[in-house]
């Protein structure tokens, strides 16, 4: 699941606003070298790849180039604008699947990334209506479901989203990509530890890619086991970037108890039996 850009307001639990903050942090996709697939439903398989990178502008480049050989070929257009959005470059991937829906209506591969770019953009409600509209009831698409269930949790709408995950996954078990978006739904709502299991269940499939394993390091670093949690990252990405992101997880935990509310709120969530 791309990472949520939900507004933070004054009365969002402090926890909430830490899981966004650690979550544009570390929980960034996987990018595929400039010959892979990085289709966006695909693993990529592969480690992290930093915005503004050579291995991020190659990839970009030679999506580019097929892109203008064959702008109406549904790869070159999904490749293409999933490497702009990983690069950074969101905008101009946006305007990629924009013009594609038009010529591509009935592709909801094409309309779940064009919904996906705009929620990137904040543009929320464009997005869910974009996802919805591809929607087909009698043959639902469980990728569509996973996309307006990250959504809706953007959205704040925290039972929607976990119902449409509940029915994606009856559709298909087990699914890491799935998974992983449940599992940061969890984390947002601060519930860390249910979020570590199902994160963990995720990355033990061979389909796992490296988001899954960013995103499970961020749930141990915010429990406080570090170094278990640069241990992680440091397979993921670049030892010196994961040892920066952690180095700046404990120290925005150790800012004003953040940790102690983020405990306090699961021991209460406990007792409650919620």
């Amino acid at each position: 699941m791309p990472f949520f850009r939900r507004d933070i307001t004054r009365s969002t639990p402090l926890r909430m606003t830490l899981a966004v903050s650690m979550v544009a942090l570390l929980a960034v996709g996987g990018c595929a070298s400039s010959k892979r697939s990085v289709g966006t439903h695909g693993a990529s398989g592969q480690n992290y790849v930093a915005p503004g990178s050579n291995a991020a502008r190659q990839a970009v480049g030679y999506w580019a180039r097929a892109y203008e050989s064959d702008p109406n070929d549904r790869e070159n257009i999904l490749n293409y604008s999933a490497s702009l959005k990983r690069n950074g470059q969101v905008e101009q991937a946006e305007a990629v699947l924009r013009k594609a829906v038009i010529a591509h209506q009935s592709d909801r591969d094409i309309a779940a990334a064009y919904g996906k770019v705009l929620a990137m953009s904040g543009k929320l409600a464009e997005a869910l209506q974009v996802i919805n509209g591809a929607q087909t009831p009698t043959n639902p698409d469980w990728r569509l479901m996973s996309a307006a269930a990250a959504i809706n949790d953007q959205m704040g709408n925290t039972a929607e989203a976990r119902k449409l995950y509940t029915q994606a996954l009856r559709i298909a078990p087990q699914e890491p990509s799935l998974l992983n978006n449940l599992a940061m739904s969890y984390l947002l709502s601060g519930e860390v530890q249910k979020a570590e299991k199902i994160l963990r269940d995720a990355s033990n499939s061979p389909r796992a890619d490296s988001r899954i394993r960013q995103n499970l390091a961020l749930a141990i670093g915010l429990q406080g086991r570090f170094d278990e949690a640069e241990q992680v990252a440091s397979a993921e990405m670049d030892p010196r970037q994961a040892n920066e992101n952690i180095a700046y997880l404990r120290k925005m935990l150790s800012q004003k108890n953040t940790w102690a509310e983020l405990s306090d709120g699961d021991k209460r969530k406990k007792k409650s039996g919620s």
